[in-house]
């Protein structure tokens, strides 16, 4: 795609996306722009497309009959559910791996002392516990100072506490590296406590475009909050009618 100044605020542009399986259309004419620096969430059932969309934006979908045009910047990370640490090779040396230049040690120690493992730079992967090991595959993902972030499910797989901190160390790395974000979760509350946008995607085409506006300090029971949850779990086809003595009465 031609280079031009939209260019110097777009992290991603996507336009009349389609991807095909089969006779099924599982991307129907996507349009998509998320702007520099911005945080966008990807929500929707399974089957519909969220990381279908993400590996298209990420290029990682060769083999798939498609066609529409997708432009990302040129440095783009990804990060994924599982952290992917090769097994072999010692923490720091898997945050660099790929990297080339002077200083490449020195940055990745820069960045595990980020993540909160300054000192664990030659540990191997299965000495790490899963939220150590979601930090190192996050300092990986930052050494390169991408553009683009890319994550599908990063916090899926771990505990509800660990989560939580998860959370916080990931808004306070965004501060600091500035990356665009497209981030594929199934949790609306996750989606809410991060992202500057949320999309709600079903059967191939976004039903919701949300704009989160919250304050800085995200907390899921401020009223704007919970109006945002019930708008997405709408769109997402899930009844939120709240509770009553009665019904709680009736479950126990």
């Amino acid at each position: 795609m031609a280079s031009d100044a939209r260019e110097l605020t777009t992290a991603v542009r996507t336009v009349a996306l389609r991807r095909s399986f089969g006779d099924r259309d599982v991307l129907d004419g996507i349009d998509l722009e998320i702007a520099r620096g911005e945080f966008v969430a990807l929500i929707g059932r399974s089957g519909s497309g969220k990381s279908t969309l993400l590996r298209a934006v990420a290029g990682l979908d060769d083999s798939v009959a498609g066609s529409g045009e997708v432009w990302v910047p040129k440095r783009v990370s990804l990060v994924f559910q599982d952290s992917r640490l090769l097994p072999w090779l010692r923490v720091l040396d898997n945050v660099v791996l790929g990297q080339a230049g002077p200083g490449v040690k020195e940055r990745g120690r820069n960045v595990l002392a980020e993540v909160g493992l300054a000192g664990r730079e030659k540990a191997w992967p299965h000495e790490l516990s899963g939220g150590e090991q979601q930090r190192a595959a996050l300092a990986r993902s930052l050494v390169s100072e991408p553009q683009l972030l890319l994550a599908d499910e990063p916090f899926g797989a771990l505990d509800a506490l660990t989560r939580i901190r998860m959370h916080g160390l990931l808004r306070t790395l965004l501060r600091v590296h500035h990356p665009a974000v497209l981030l594929v979760t199934h949790d609306v509350d996750e989606a809410l406590l991060l992202a500057d946008r949320v999309l709600v995607i079903e059967n191939g085409r976004f039903s919701l475009d949300l704009r989160v506006d919250l304050p800085d300090e995200r907390n899921a029971s401020h009223p704007d909050f919970v109006r945002n949850r019930e708008l997405l779990l709408a769109a997402l086809g899930v009844e939120t009618a709240p509770a009553t003595i009665e019904d709680l009465q009736e479950i126990s």
